[in-house]
């Protein structure tokens, strides 16, 4: 926006658009060619109201809760429905999940209510161009997997071993522990789900993600599950913890204890 001339941005597949939107939405126009997006400078943006989305990042925890637990039934409202950022919808449908998306505002950044019902989730496969989509999911997704019937094949996914933890053995080593058959690959894994979740002492590994992601397969794992070090929640979803101790004490047996939460056991 400082520079003068045309500046522009290439990425290898298309990644979140939020910020071509904020452009667009300040007045700025960016032209975008198809990977490719560019600016002409200097420019500044108009002052224009904006309404900020609940993230759908975040939602992913309760959405795959309730697509993994049959007859379940959950709405999400105000949530970010931003078409780059939904790709976990599209997964969690081809697993066998009932959701239904009502787009509220249109301006700006999309944003509305989901509306989720649960079934017996089957196995899918998640790599190239939807990679992008769904990075930040791929954790709770990988739960999903293992909750879900047959076979769950994560690739192209090297990305995660270079997030706020490695990811990808960060997830293996956490799902073997609750009694997960897996292969782990360079670039993702392979879930071999459909039995039942046990009880472990976990690790977060210092990332949120991981916490939260192990916090709802405790949901589903016959025994105690503790998660140590999850502090780290706080960094993107501070009321997490609140959130998922209403849920359980309302519709689950098996509550997980996710270690010390504000100096008490959760």
């Amino acid at each position: 926006l400082f520079a003068k001339g045309k500046t522009s941005v290439t990425e290898p597949a298309q990644s979140r658009n939020h910020t071509e939107r904020m452009f667009d939405w300040f007045l700025l126009h960016p032209h975008v060619d198809g990977n490719t997006v560019s600016i002409h400078g200097p420019a500044t943006p108009e002052s224009r109201d904006f309404q900020v989305p609940g993230d759908i990042s975040s939602a992913a925890f309760w959405l795959v809760a309730a697509a993994a637990q049959p007859r379940s039934h959950l709405h999400v409202r105000n949530v970010g429905l931003n078409a780059t950022r939904t790709g976990l919808l599209a997964v969690l449908v081809r697993m066998g999940a009932h959701i239904r998306e009502m787009v509220e505002i249109e301006e700006g950044e999309p944003t509305g209510n989901i509306e989720i019902r649960g079934a017996r989730l089957k196995g899918t496969e998640i790599r190239g161009k939807e990679i992008p989509n769904v990075i930040d999911e791929l954790p709770i997704l990988a739960v999903a997997g293992a909750l879900a019937e047959g076979t769950t094949i994560i690739a192209d996914a090297g990305e995660l071993r270079v997030k706020e933890s490695d990811r990808l053995a960060a997830v293996a080593t956490n799902l073997r522990a609750m009694g997960v058959q897996l292969t782990e690959t360079e670039d993702g894994m392979e879930i071999y789900g459909g039995t039942p979740l046990k009880g472990a002492h976990l690790q977060s590994y210092g990332d949120h993600r991981i916490a939260m992601a192990f916090a709802i397969a405790g949901l589903f794992a016959e025994g105690v599950t503790t998660i140590d070090g999850v502090e780290c929640v706080d960094t993107s979803y501070p009321g997490f913890h609140d959130t998922l101790e209403q849920l359980t004490s309302q519709h689950h047996k098996h509550t997980p204890t996710i270690g010390p939460v504000r100096g008490q056991e959760a």
